[in-house]
């Protein structure tokens, strides 16, 4: 069987920090003029754009941005919209050397959600932004109430400690070597979550086998770390392709979709972040 990949994604993004027009491209809700109409007037309105900028006094810089879609046209200009942010002058961790710890920011300016930080990280060579599993309840929300901006940042520093601790377990990973039936293991449970509806059967044409796949030659090792990387970037990227047939049973060529719900894109990663965690433990290095 013959595994092709399709990129959709912007090549650069989370290489380099974004400016507030580009950030104003990629998310325009991060910069929203006001609350939504349906906002009391105990609800104090700090735009996302501020937070950006008192962020940035601190050394975080914006690296990231993408704004959920919207089906009411009356809510696109405040809908949930998530900004990644790198710790200037941090380095990267010794054994996988390509990858940055992170800062994840969620916010809406609609009541979808308050000021929502969490642990991530991002591996340089493929662009690839991860959302690590809250593990020592160190998130951190942050209601629209208060001196906002001061509370963000008090809060970053908190979570960049957590993101600090799981580059220190990636490199960890790093020496963890994966036999094929574990690799298959993580693939399978990977694939499940992806795929598979809420009894876990996954109708696609899409195989197990191929979240396993590497997308360039630098990620062949059979290293945890490096199998994880293949498996979470298959997962949340798409572009996998695999011949099925359609419901009059012609056969047709089904792609996978990249992941750009951002709902669905914490709920996955955090859910592959486990599936390593537990991997590392079942193999001595947790």
């Amino acid at each position: 069987m013959t595994f092709n990949f399709s990129r959709s994604f912007s090549t650069r993004a989370g290489a380099e920090p974004l400016s507030d027009d580009s950030i104003r491209t990629l998310a325009p809700s991060a910069f929203a003029a006001e609350a939504h109409e349906s906002r009391s007037a105990r609800y104090a309105y700090i735009p996302t754009s501020a937070v950006i900028e008192g962020m940035r006094a601190e050394g975080f810089l914006p690296v990231f941005a993408k704004q959920a879609r919207c089906r009411d046209a009356g809510r696109q200009e405040h809908t949930k919209h998530m900004v990644r942010f790198r710790r200037q002058g941090v380095s990267p961790a010794r054994r996988v050397g390509d990858s940055f710890p992170e800062i994840v920011l969620i916010n809406s300016h609609d009541g979808s959600s308050s000021y929502h930080l969490m642990s991530g990280v991002f591996r340089l060579v493929c662009l690839n932004g991860m959302v690590v599993a809250d593990r020592r309840g160190t998130e951190v929300r942050v209601p629209h109430k208060g001196d906002v901006v001061r509370q963000v940042i008090e809060g970053s520093h908190v979570v960049l400690d957590e993101s600090q601790r799981a580059l220190e377990a990636a490199d960890a990973w790093a020496g963890v070597p994966l036999g094929r039936d574990e690799q298959a293991a993580l693939a399978e449970a990977a694939h499940v979550l992806r795929f598979g509806d809420a009894a876990g059967e996954a109708d696609t044409p899409i195989r197990p086998a191929q979240l396993l796949e590497a997308r360039r030659s630098s990620d062949r090792s059979d290293d945890l770390w490096t199998v994880f990387n293949r498996v979470q970037e298959n997962t949340i990227r798409g572009g996998l392709s695999a011949w099925g047939r359609d419901p009059n049973g012609r056969p047709r060529r089904v792609t996978s979709r990249e992941v750009t719900g951002i709902d669905q894109d914490v709920r996955l990663n955090r859910a592959l972040w486990l599936l390593g965690e537990r991997m590392a433990t079942l193999k001595g290095a947790a």
